[in-house]
Parts: C-alpha cells; sequence; structure tokens
C-alpha cells in the first residue's frame, strides 16, 4: 500500500532507516572509514535526518513515497520538484525484500497518483551499474534520455543516466 509523507512529523524515521541501513552502512564506510561501524551509521543516519528536516521536506512540493505490506516499510523513494516536473530519487527497498515486485509496485503507485493530480514528468537518475534499477524503472514506463545525470546544483555525473516517465 502507498504511504505518502509531506512532513518529518509523519515520518516514522527508524522504520525508514531500516530500508536504508545497506545504503546507511556504505555511506558511513565511505564518509568515515577511520570510525567503527557502528558511529559511522549513526553519522550516517544523522546527516540524513538533517537533510530531511533542513532541505528535503521545507522544499515544496516534496514528498516521500513508501510501499507498505502488512504494515511495514518494504520499499521507499523521494519526489522533489526538478526541472519540469519531478526528480524520483533514493529508490530503495529493504535487502530481505528484494525481488518481490517491492519498488516496481511502488513506483506503479506513485506514478498512478500523480497521473490522477494532473499530466506530469517523473525523472528518474540511476547508475548505468545498477541493472536491477533500470530494469525496474524500463517495466514501469521509463525511457532513457540522457546518458548522464544532472543534479538541481547542476552536478553532473557520468555513471548515471536519465530517465524520463511521462503520462
Amino acid at each position: 500500500m502507498l504511504k505518502i509523507i509531506r512532513n518529518m512529523r509523519e515520518l516514522d524515521f527508524s522504520a525508514l532507516m531500516e530500508i536504508y541501513a545497506e545504503g546507511n552502512r556504505e555511506n558511513g564506510l565511505e564518509m568515515w572509514p577511520e570510525l567503527p561501524e557502528g558511529q559511522r551509521i549513526l553519522m550516517a543516519e544523522q546527516g540524513f535526518y538533517q537533510y530531511l528536516r533542513e532541505c528535503f521536506f521545507p522544499t515544496p512540493g516534496a514528498v516521500y513515497c513508501l510501499w507498505e505490506v502488512r504494515g511495514r516499510g518494504v520499499s521507499a523513494l523521494r519526489l522533489e520538484p526538478y526541472r519540469d516536473g519531478l526528480l524520483l530519487e533514493a529508490l530503495e527497498t529493504c535487502p530481505n525484500d528484494r525481488r518481490q515486485g517491492y519498488a516496481k509496485a511502488l513506483i506503479q503507485a506513485v506514478t498512478e497518483w500523480l497521473a490522477d493530480r494532473g499530466s506530469v514528468r517523473v525523472y528518474s537518475h540511476v547508475s548505468k551499474r545498477n541493472q536491477p534499477s533500470l530494469a525496474t524503472h524500463k517495466a514501469c514506463g521509463f525511457q532513457k534520455i540522457l546518458d548522464y545525470a544532472v543534479y538541481a546544483d547542476g552536478s553532473v555525473l557520468r555513471n548515471c543516466c536519465t530517465l524520463l516517465w511521462t503520462q
């Protein structure tokens, strides 16, 4: 079931961190390799929380989207204004819940929710090496439009491609 979250008060941050546990472990190792694992994960989670509180949720139109199964979040993504549409980012599924179609179900529910509100373009930047995510996006109607990603701050990532979904 799709759950739309519009502010920090609606967000169960601990439950969200279960979805992003693998990413937080990887980010912590990359950013603070000298720290013990527990501290690295805590630092990554604190940075995530600060970003959501200070940057993401204050952005008009930004929402977090969760796919819940039996009341538990199993997949998540963020949507925020981007160019002439929205940017789908931070798509993640709990490792133990992967390969069950939850990311696809989440993306399809989100695009249906958006389509019900009018015509919209949804962009997504995906690593060229992330074949499961690329396949999921394609199955949900996304098409590759650029062989690189341009973020809102103007930075360019050549190891990612830009995908587009239109109603």
